[in-house]
Formats: C-alpha cells, structure tokens, sequence
C-alpha cells in the first residue's frame, strides 16, 4: 500500500475511533445520568474518573514498554491542565446556567473562535470554500440543535469561559505535540494523571455547587457501577482519538467534522430513545452533512495545493543543477569528500 493511502486509512480510522466512542460515551452517560436510569448527577466527579482511568492506561503503557515517554516541561503540563479543567467546569457552568439552546449556540459558536484563535495565534488563513463550508455546517448543526434561546448574566459569562478555554485547550494539544515532537497518547499520558488529581478533588465541590447533592450519599448499584467503568473505558478511547485527531488535522476540522457526532447523537437518540425527529432536524442534518462533505473536500484541495508549492519550491531548475555541478566539478576532491568549504 501507497504512504499516501496509509495516511489516508490511518486518519479515517483515528476519525471514525473518535465518532464511535464519542457516540458511545454519549449514550452511556444518559443511561448513567438522566433520572429514568441511574441518576448519577456529578458529572464533574465522573470526569475525573475518566482521566483516572485514562492516566492509569497511560502508566502501565509506559511501564511495559509500549509507548516511550519524551520530557515536557511541568510548567507546560500544569498550564494546559488548568486550561482543560477550565473548560470542563465552564462546560458544565454554562448548561446549568443556561437553556439548552443557548448551550448549543455557545458549542456552535467554537468553530469561528477556534479559526480566529489559530489566524491570530499561527497566521493560519482560510480559503473561501473553507468559510463557505464551515457556514454551512454551522448553520445546519443549528437547525437541528437550537430550539428555545435564554440567556442571563451569569450563564453567557460561563459560556464565554468555556467557548475559549475549550477553543485554547484544542489548539494547545496539535501545538505541543508539534512543539515536542510528542506523539498524542503520549502527551495524553502526561496530562491525564494532573488532571485526574484536580477533578477528583473538586469535582464533588463543584457538583454540589450544581446540583446540590453530595456523591458520599449516592447509592452505587451494580448498574451503576457497570455503566460507570463503560463511561470510563469508552472515554479512554474518546480522549485518545481526540488528540489523535487534532494532532493529525487541526482544532478547527476537528470542530467541523466534529459535529458529525451531533447527527449520530440525533439518529441514535431517535432510533433508541424515542426522541423526536422533525422535519426541521432532517432538514439541518442535510445541510450539516453537505457542509462537512464541502469542508473535507476544501481541506483536500489546500492539501494538494500547499504539497504543489513545496515541490516547485525545493525543485531546482536546469541551469541551478548546472551550476551546481560545475561547482563540484571544480571543488578539490578532498573538500568534496569531507564536506568542508576550505580558503
């Protein structure tokens, strides 16, 4: 198989890893935590769990071999920490505070944040069928999503906190992993144990700041408890595919065909759970669809446009390797040999 083929299997794979277990994640947590199934109201808590699980992975992963381990500052770790737990408890500020619609407008609202944030941070530009694409899949996502829109103070304070912590956290990820030449599970590992500490210590603060219940008196069942660990397993896979995947595309496709999990959300909940389907919401997904078929194919001719200007540019005309060779032709054969440029 071709390299380019590799790469091409290899990134539908990591995409599809992370709407499989995104979904899945999905539909476990509501069984887990709507009031028809378990109840469990602390989703903050449960977070930590998450990255509990997921640091544990990551340190028997290290321990037997399996991935290597390169040095990241602490400094770097603890800063992107904050930042991610930040966007974790805006998250869940932001959909207490706030009605549904509105929750959905500020989850929408990442996709122009995260291409400012990435033209101000790396002079990232966009062509016009990317904006056209990324337009169309907000629009349509909103269709779908977007019914009643409420707002007061403090909730679109809380969104505001969450839209750029979160837009901020999925650009560090592609940029430290750049910056380190530190694969993703790699750099997952080094974050998930800082993170599993902080959330594990105030997430039951948090949650019963929210909801006012307290974990030490939650009754874990066997159900419970098994749709925990499922909840836990699924988002070691969850958080691994999503640095795999902003580590390979960037924060802004990993936004847009992101919301390919909103449209599966849709159509399970519907199939599954009886939810209502209207005409407006297949409306929406069409168009969402059609937005990210747009995006991908956009993102394709930039690729094979950039890949063109690195060719002409490292390739050397007929008189540059002329007078290349006649420069070496001319060289003493012992600068030549050792590669030195001699008086």
């Amino acid at each position: 198989m071709e390299e380019g083929k590799k790469s091409s299997v290899s990134d539908a794979g990591a995409w599809a890893m992370n709407v499989v277990s995104s979904v899945g994640l999905i539909m476990a947590n509501k069984q887990l935590m709507s009031s028809a199934g378990y109840a469990f109201s602390f989703a903050t808590t449960l977070t930590g769990f998450h990255f509990g699980v997921t640091a544990f992975v990551g340190f028997v992963s290290n321990v037997t071999g399996l991935s290597s381990s390169k040095h990241v500052p602490l400094w770097e770790l603890l800063w992107f920490s904050i930042v991610a737990n930040t966007s974790i408890t805006g998250m869940n500020l932001s959909l207490m505070l706030n009605s549904v619609g509105f929750y959905q407008i500020s989850k929408l609202s990442m996709i122009p944040v995260v291409c400012v944030m990435e033209w101000i941070l790396h002079s990232k530009h966009y062509s016009k069928e990317v904006k056209m694409a990324v337009v169309a899949v907000v629009v349509g996502v909103g269709v779908c999503t977007v019914t009643d829109v409420k707002v007061n103070a403090k909730g679109f304070l809380c969104a505001c906190i969450a839209v750029l912590s979160t837009s901020l956290q999925q650009i560090s990820i592609g940029s430290l992993q750049k910056k380190y030449s530190i694969g993703s599970f790699e750099l997952l590992s080094k974050t998930a144990p800082i993170q599993a500490i902080s959330l594990l210590l105030l997430g039951p603060v948090i949650d019963y700041y929210l909801n006012g219940k307290s974990i030490i008196n939650y009754n874990f069942s066997s159900g419970a408890t098994f749709f925990i660990l499922l909840s836990c397993a699924l988002a070691v896979f969850c958080n691994m595919s999503q640095y795999l995947c902003i580590g390979r595309f960037s924060a802004t496709s990993f936004q847009v065909l992101g919301h390919m999990k909103t449209v599966c959300v849709l159509m399970l909940g519907w199939l599954l759970f009886d939810s209502l389907l209207t005409l407006k919401n297949i409306m929406g997904m069409g168009i969402a669809i059609v937005g990210m078929v747009i995006y991908s194919w956009a993102v394709e001719l930039e690729k094979q446009a950039n890949a063109k200007i690195a060719l002409t540019k490292t390739s050397l005309t007929e008189d540059e390797i002329r007078l290349l060779k006649d420069g070496v032709d001319d060289a003493p054969a012992k600068d030549v040999e050792l590669g030195e440029a001699k008086a």
